[in-house]
């Protein structure tokens, strides 16, 4: 079954852009995402951390 898939991948022109593509758009994801967990904010992750244990229901 994938002696089918490989082959007609291989006759579409130009398809060894697509996994390079998707390896651009899984690393720019998990960079901007480590970017944002690093630069968030102190307090905030506190304040959210704290919420499950507030009584303010």
């Amino acid at each position: 079954m994938f002696e089918q898939i490989k082959h007609n991948m291989e006759t579409i022109n130009g398809v060894s852009i697509y996994p390079i593509l998707s390896l651009l758009i899984f690393f720019f994801f998990f960079v901007g995402l480590a970017f944002w967990v690093i630069s968030y904010k102190k307090e905030k992750i506190e304040e959210l951390s704290n919420m499950p244990l507030d009584d303010k229901i």
